[in-house]
């Protein structure tokens, strides 16, 4: 038997490290899991540690995602890693990614796990997804594991495409009515005002003053007030940082109209998906758990499954476990009900995920369509608005006029 050096995830999500006998880097993985640790890592003691050189080039979500179909198609072809990685690096990638590619072959070569050679490249290959590979390459379910993996991630880069897409039209209607409300305030209202003060006009009406009013600090203030908005959103960075206002934040976000419930279905889905791939690819529970906790962004779905993990070790069901933390859909904690009688958690993890998936994507289409109209009506509000309060004073002046 050899010794490894390993770093690993407690259940509790902390990292730990030390050294383990096996005969094979992937007995020794086998042995971590049945100490309940997520391997991270793993590599022969007294040798070059593996993903010791670093890679430094990065992956956009779309060139991971290319990359992680072009491999599961390949290996289930049935070539072998370091063919897959030549092929892959060979398809018309632009320099920088096939430097990375070949860069990762190169440790695959020198008898690397996949999953630690891509280590070398944490600004390419998040944790997660190392995680997963991982989970592949020890339950020797590698290909079938990578086309679950490219999948999920073609998903989650068509429904941030769509996003994107259905945003930039409001977007760019939403800064061209902010520099029409400024032109208006900082040009057209002063020069007004001086005509108005060169007819003489003894008393403006309420809405007029308050214009000139707001112009006036626009014009005086403007720059400070840009200062202290800027100030203002870095001070709010840094009070994120902080976990007791992180989690009051995030707790605050789920409890809003249309937003919390949009949120609290995103979160649901990514945490159904994330376990249904690990748990697929032969992850034990607590481990496909602990990758699903660390996908969290949101700190309250982070403390949800803290609580789950624990509950599970002390033997309770998982649809209990998530039900009970109040968090979670109640038809995704049905249907993971449903998967433990049927004795198939991961595929009805995934069928949630695709339902809730889905009623993320109608919600986000139907707000989209209606933000582009409430931007108009606000726009056509504000100039509506600066157009009456120049209006007044010009039909008080021809009353005088007339009178």
């Amino acid at each position: 038997m050899a010794a490894y050096d390993y770093k690993a995830l407690t259940a509790d999500g902390e990292r730990t490290s030390g050294v383990i006998s096996a005969d094979n880097p992937r007995a020794a993985r086998r042995e971590l899991r049945a100490r309940q640790l997520m391997p991270v890592e793993v590599a022969e003691a007294g040798t070059a540690k593996a993903g010791s050189k670093r890679l430094r080039g990065r992956l956009s979500h779309k060139q991971r995602t290319l990359f992680t179909r072009q491999m599961a198609v390949l290996l289930q072809s049935g070539m072998t890693v370091e063919q897959a990685l030549t092929a892959a690096a060979a398809d018309g990638s632009a320099a920088s990614v096939r430097a990375l590619i070949l860069g990762v072959r190169s440790q695959v070569m020198e008898g690397v796990p996949l999953a630690d050679s891509l280590r070398a490249a944490p600004l390419a290959f998040p944790p997660l997804y190392r995680s997963v590979v991982a989970a592949g390459e020890s339950a020797g379910r590698l290909p079938a594991v990578l086309d679950q993996l490219a999948t999920n991630l073609e998903r989650t880069y068509k429904m941030a495409s769509q996003a994107r897409a259905a945003l930039v039209y409001p977007a760019v209607l939403g800064a061209m009515a902010l520099l029409m409300v400024a032109a208006l305030m900082v040009f057209v209202v002063p020069k007004l005002v001086d005509q108005f003060a060169m007819l003489g006009t003894s008393e403006l009406p309420l809405l007029t003053r308050l214009v000139i009013g707001a112009s006036d600090l626009a014009r005086s203030w403007g720059w400070l007030l840009a200062g202290a908005l800027v100030a203002a959103s870095a001070l709010f960075a840094r009070l994120l940082a902080a976990p007791a206002f992180r989690k009051r934040w995030d707790a605050l976000i789920l409890g809003l109209p249309f937003v919390g419930p949009m949120i609290r279905t995103l979160c649901a889905a990514q945490f159904a998906r994330v376990h249904a791939t690990l748990a697929g690819s032969g992850a034990t529970v607590i481990e496909a758990l602990a990758a699903a906790r660390g996908a969290m962004g949101n700190t309250v779905f982070r403390d949800a499954a803290t609580s789950i993990i624990e509950q599970v070790q002390q033997g309770a069901p998982l649809s209990a476990s998530m039900r009970k933390t109040g968090v979670f859909p109640p038809i995704l904690t049905h249907m993971v009900q449903s998967g433990e009688a049927a004795r198939d958690v991961p595929a009805m993890m995934n069928r949630g995920a695709d339902f809730l998936e889905s009623e993320f994507e109608a919600t986000t289409r139907t707000l989209l369509s209606l933000l582009e109209p409430a931007i108009i009506i606000i726009l056509g509000g504000i100039v509506g608005t600066i157009v009456l309060s120049i209006m007044l004073p010009i039909m008080q002046l021809n009353t005088l006029a007339l009178g």
